[in-house]
């Protein structure tokens, strides 16, 4: 068998160039969606993660008189540290306190101002919300307790629906891809079935034949592949910096993990994979059908 012949039918099966045929950048511009979508669905998770407002408390002591206020504030320390359900409290700071006024209030005369004592309970299992709040009550009548699951629930489901959006787009984007091969191979197919015949004629086999379209398309989505991911990338690169020079820390919470930069730069080689598939199939079914 002379394969010196097969390589020459290669280069001519299918003859657009990476730069000037179709297919490549149609992948490019499906990659450059699909790395889009798989890191908007990546940071979603990361951001569910890093909110786990179900198991937190926060308790404020909302007393005008500072000796008073200490007091309850360290009687509410002394009730939840170590009480059934609670698996870590802390005081919050003043001057943490503070740095979160200083946006709005300016940093002058922080220090003078009075403010609330802030405590902050992470719940564990078995925690009992309502037993909770009148431990709190009791200890500190000028107590609030805010439970932070409440308000961030709506929150957290929205991010699990728009979670489930950017998969879903993923999984379009795979199809549509895929059907951009199975147009591809039939197309090429199409155009060189006087060349297959030859190729028959001397004895190559259908998965011969395939494998050298197999190779072009393989070629050819690694390409568009390595392209839109790389258009994706710089747009995420802009984004991100966009978004810390926001100074929003619940925004800053759906940064890409380094685990999820590496799912990331897996996805051209995923787009090969498919595509070889993708075209093996076609083009085995389609020259079966010839004969």
């Amino acid at each position: 068998m002379n394969w010196s012949i097969f390589g020459a039918a290669d280069a001519r099966l299918l003859p657009e160039g990476r730069v000037t045929g179709p297919m490549p950048w149609v992948i490019a511009i499906m990659m450059f969606l699909t790395v889009l979508a798989a890191a908007a669905g990546l940071g979603l998770g990361s951001a569910a993660q890093r909110l786990d407002g179900g198991n937190r408390i926060t308790v404020q002591i909302v007393e005008a008189d500072p000796i008073r206020r200490e007091t309850q504030a360290r009687a509410v320390l002394a009730e939840l540290d170590g009480a059934a359900g609670i698996a870590s409290v802390r005081r919050v700071p003043d001057h943490e306190l503070h740095a979160l006024l200083e946006p709005w209030l300016g940093s002058g005369g922080l220090e003078d101002i009075e403010v609330p004592a802030m405590i902050e309970a992470e719940l564990g299992e078995g925690a009992n919300l309502a037993r909770m709040g009148a431990i709190i009550a009791s200890a500190a009548p000028s107590a609030q307790v805010d439970d932070n699951g409440q308000w961030l629930a709506p929150l957290e489901r929205l991010i699990s629906a728009l979670r489930w959006l950017a998969m879903t787009l993923v999984l379009l984007m795979a199809a549509a891809t895929a059907a951009t091969v199975i147009l591809a191979a039939r197309a090429a197919l199409d155009t060189h079935r006087a060349t297959i015949e030859v190729l028959h004629l001397m004895g190559a086999t259908d998965h011969q034949v395939a494998r050298l379209f197999q190779q072009r398309i393989a070629l050819d989505a690694l390409f568009g592949g390595l392209i839109g991911l790389a258009a994706a990338v710089g747009a995420l690169a802009l984004i991100g910096q966009r978004v810390s020079e926001l100074g929003s820390e619940l925004i800053g919470s759906a940064a890409l993990s380094p685990s999820s930069w590496i799912m990331i730069g897996t996805l051209p080689l995923l787009c090969v994979l498919l595509a070889m598939l993708v075209a093996r199939v076609t083009i085995l079914r389609a020259l079966s059908q010839l004969l």
